[in-house]
Formats: C-alpha cells, structure tokens, sequence
C-alpha cells in the first residue's frame, strides 16, 4: 500500500508513436465518436417524441443508446485528446474512474442486449403472452436488474485493482486504463487477481453469450411455422440483435476469456468493443428497421414542417406591421 501511494499516475503509451497514425486515428476516432453521439442522440429523441416509445423493444434500445454514450464517453475522449495533444499522463484517480465505469457501463450494456433478446424471445415465441410478460413494470425492473449487475461486477473489480501496488513501471502498453495492462506493470504475483478477473469478466460474456445464442437459435426454430411476410420480419429485427452481439461479445470474450496476459493486438481489439461496435449500433437500429425509420422520418420531418410554419407567421407578422 505504501509503493501504491506513492504512484500519481501512469503513462498510456495509446496506439502508435508514429505521428502520422496519430494524426489518422485522431480523425478517425473522432469522427466514430462524433457519429456515435449523434446517431444515439437521434434515437433518443426520435423514440422519446414517438409512439415507439410504449413499446418494450425501443424502451430497451433507448437505455442501450444511453448506455453506448456513456460507455464510450469514458475511453474515447481522453482517447481523442492524447492523440491531439500528445499527453500521454493519466492521474491515478482517473485511471481508477476509467477501470469502474468501462466494466460499470459495458455490463449494464451486456445485460441490456440479453433482456432485448429476452424481448424478442416472447414476441415471436408466446405472442399470446407478450403484453403481460412484458409490461412496463417488468421492463423497469429489467432495466434495474441490468444496473444491479453492472455494480455486482464492477465494484470487485475496482477493489482488486485499488489493491494492486505498483512500484517503479507506470507504463501502460495500452490506450485506457484496463487491468490485466494494470496486473502486468504491478509489483507482486498477481496470479490469483488474474484468475478472478477471468472469472468475473470472461465467464460473464461467454454464459451471456450462450444464452443469447440458445436464444435466438429457439426463435429461429419458431419462425418455421410463421409466414413469409413474419419471418421477414422478424429475421429483420432479430438481424439487427445479432449483429450487435457478434460485433460486441466476440472481441470482448477474445480479450477476457483467457490467461490474464496482455498481447499487442489487445489494443485493436478494444477498439472493436469500445468504439466500433457502439457506432454501429445506431446504424444497426435504424437502417435495418422499418419502424424506426419512419418514426424519425415523422419527428424530423415534423419539426422541420413546424419550423418553416413558425418561420412563415413570424415573417407575415412583420410584413403586416
């Protein structure tokens, strides 16, 4: 505990120390974050301001939205600025703030993806049934469970990783601060720390997996006795869940679900699940469902509509006068 306070922070040695990938990747992450806020941002308001938002499917997207801003908001800016400014220093403090919030934020993110899969498990498979499994109650409590889940995983790891003394190596070979970067810098055997955090982070991706995958092949198995025009739509929707959950979980299981060692392709594989894959998402949502482009094709072009009317008045009122 004594070497630990004495650390005020680390180095992040990011992506490259080449200027012109720096350059690259700072107009490449800053667009993808930039995209992200928007396009979550869009969802948001088009869900809010519709009536898609009694619906438990876009009940869930909108916290799933919520959530990849959050989530990535706590690596990509600090990701952003030390490509910019060249800062390459993070403050022991906030190193430990981005180990919480990145498992914080990233489980609720796991769980909510399996209570939208759990949504459309119901839908298709007991549809008699689906506006009393699925009220809005059992929805908050859904959502709150997911919370729940995020503090129960996030929490240890932030205790073990408090715990860690390191001595004279403050350089992290990685771009945010994450733990195995952290177990390999610290100064005692952290074997069993090693072990837990497998335990913890690994096994909770690949049981969720598992269960989004026996998931969706059940709803598949359903959709046969559906007709054509059902199980297009219904593939649609469930297409668009799948695709969020190989671009998230394969990376993350590769990262996670291993021996608690650090390799150099860590670092664009954390990219996938911290950056890309949230992008996506917004795209995924919207560009592969019917509702949801009508939905923001009524609110946007609803408020452009009540724009140009207000505009219009107020430019007779002045003529008049």
């Amino acid at each position: 505990m004594e070497n630990q306070r004495n650390i005020s922070g680390f180095i992040l040695l990011g992506l490259s120390d080449n200027k012109n990938i720096q350059m690259f990747c700072f107009g490449l992450f800053s667009f993808c974050f930039v995209a992200l806020l928007v396009g979550n941002i869009l969802i948001l308001i088009s869900i809010f301001c519709s009536p898609l938002s009694q619906q438990p499917m876009y009940y869930f997207l909108c916290h799933l939205s919520f959530m990849d801003i959050c989530y990535t908001s706590s690596v990509t800016p600090r990701l952003i600025d030390g490509l910019l400014e060249g800062t390459k220093t993070i403050s022991y403090g906030y190193c430990m703030l981005q180990v919480f919030t990145m498992h914080f934020f990233g489980c609720i993110e796991v769980f909510i993806i399996t209570a939208m899969a759990f949504d459309r498990y119901v839908a298709i498979c007991k549809p008699l049934h689906y506006m009393l499994i699925m009220n809005r109650t059992n929805c908050h409590l859904l959502v709150f469970a997911a919370w729940v889940g995020g503090a129960a995983h996030s929490f240890p790891q932030l205790c073990m990783t408090i715990r860690l003394p390191f001595c004279d190596s403050i350089e992290i070979d990685h771009y945010f601060c994450d733990i195995f970067p952290l177990l390999r810098i610290a100064c005692t055997d952290t074997y069993i720390t090693g072990i837990l955090v497998v335990a913890n982070s690994g096994i909770i991706a690949l049981v969720t997996f598992i269960v989004l995958f026996i998931s969706y092949a059940i709803i598949l198995f359903h959709l046969r006795n559906h007709s054509a025009e059902g199980r297009r739509k219904a593939l649609s929707t469930c297409g668009s869940h799948i695709t969020v959950v190989i671009l998230f979980f394969g990376p993350a299981i590769s990262s996670y679900l291993r021996p608690p060692v650090t390799f150099p392709e860590d670092k664009v594989m954390a990219l996938f699940y911290t950056i890309i894959a949230p992008m996506f998402n917004p795209l995924i949502y919207t560009l592969r469902n019917a509702e949801m482009k009508n939905a923001m094709r009524k609110v946007w072009c609803h408020k452009s509509f009540v724009q140009q009317e207000s505009h219009t008045i107020i430019c007779c009122e002045v003529n008049l006068a």
